[in-house]
């Protein structure tokens, strides 16, 4: 569980279900991972199930896990192997109910035909959007009556509006700049080359930009090198992974998403929870989110120019970034809490298994429940 949107989104869920329904764990086919080290202090985490990328034996250590814990139900997070093995593995043991849930619309989420083949073994499939589940009945085939729709979701109390200044000081940005960040792992398909492209051209036209790049991953060395490249080395702030991502938002005038392919990302949400109008690539069910002229601008994906003018288009009128952000904020309490999305989790295992479940949810991992009446207290 490395530092990423779905892997987030996933702690928050595990850490906000209800224990008198559901006592959660959590399996990773992998290492844990800071975020599994963080769970592992609340929660069962179990991890190096898998070995190597073909070690037909991780098919023995789920069924043995969960055979053992007396598991439940089981919620498989993402596709690839976790899906497909952590399925097989919960039918084998026979745990009741089998729940996928999707979190994007191309790879790594790209559902391939060995995954497509167990479908009969799956009770539901969660998809974070509604044209997201949509996706996921026209594209990638599963019946429309096991698929439900649960949106992401923010804590928006921790993710709200507060002192500019303050964050801008303790970041050693100018009080009077114009601040750009993006929030995404540094993977290929976040696209961070394009913003790097489109930042150059936005320093040209507004001298005060500062851009932020908040995550890690493996491009990093890649794209210090192409700010380098691009003059941008004394304006481009390379932050890493962050605990504290609510208070950098704070000082950001406009957060960008320039990703190739997306279903709801967790950072959208979290800027528009804090106030933050988003300019993003119209990709995926991103527009559900970010409205164009409402809550944020949109652009044709890849699109280096559409960006740029999006995004100086928000940072030359301080008033309709206001106007957006507030809007933001206001839709993200009422549509996208974190609340609203950990009942979503609980009606739905709920209504599959009987009540008094214990789960475990994966991401590069597998899920599971087991009943309290098989745990010891």
């Amino acid at each position: 569980m490395p530092i990423g949107g779905a892997e987030t989104l996933l702690m928050n869920l595990v850490r906000r279900l209800d224990r008198k329904q559901i006592h959660p764990e959590v399996a990773c086919l992998k290492d844990r991972g800071p975020l599994g080290d963080e769970l592992v202090k609340e929660i069962p985490v179990h991890s190096n199930l898998l070995a190597i990328k073909f070690d037909l034996r991780v098919l023995y250590r789920l069924w043995k896990l969960m055979r053992t814990r007396r598991i439940d139900a089981v919620v498989t997070v993402g596709a690839g192997d976790k899906m497909f093995w952590g399925r097989l593995a919960a039918r084998m043991a026979g745990v009741r109910v089998v729940i996928s849930a999707l979190h994007s619309t191309g790879w790594p989420d790209s559902v391939g035909r060995l995954n497509r083949l167990l479908t009969p073994l799956t009770d539901a499939f969660v998809g974070v959007a509604q044209s997201h589940s949509e996706h996921l009945v026209e594209k990638e085939g599963f019946p429309a009556t096991k698929v439900h729709t649960i949106f992401n979701g923010v804590d928006t109390k921790r993710f709200c509006p507060g002192d500019r200044d303050k964050v801008r000081r303790e970041l050693g940005l100018p009080l009077d700049s114009k601040v750009v960040a993006i929030l995404a792992a540094l993977r290929p398909e976040k696209n961070h080359a394009l913003f790097l492209e489109g930042a150059a051209e936005i320093l040209r036209s507004e001298s005060r930009a500062q851009f932020l790049i908040i995550g890690d991953g493996p491009l990093r060395e890649h794209l210090e090198l192409k700010a380098q490249q691009l003059g941008l080395q004394n304006v481009t702030h390379f932050l890493g992974s962050r605990s504290d991502v609510e208070g950098v938002l704070q000082c950001v005038d406009a957060v960008a998403l320039t990703s190739h392919n997306e279903a709801s990302p967790v950072s959208i949400l979290e800027a528009l929870s804090c106030s933050v109008p988003v300019v993003a690539a119209n990709v995926g069910s991103v527009g559900e989110t970010v409205i164009d002229g409402i809550t944020g601008k949109l652009f044709a994906a890849g699109d280096s120019s559409g960006f740029v003018a999006c995004t100086l288009d928000l940072l030359d009128d301080e008033e309709l970034r206001t106007k957006l952000g507030a809007k933001g904020r206001e839709r993200t309490i009422k549509h996208w809490s974190l609340e609203s999305m950990v009942h979503g989790y609980e009606s739905l295992i709920c209504s599959l298994a009987q009540p008094s479940a214990k789960l475990i949810v994966a991401r590069d991992q597998v899920s599971v429940l087991s009943s309290q009446s098989h745990t010891a207290h």
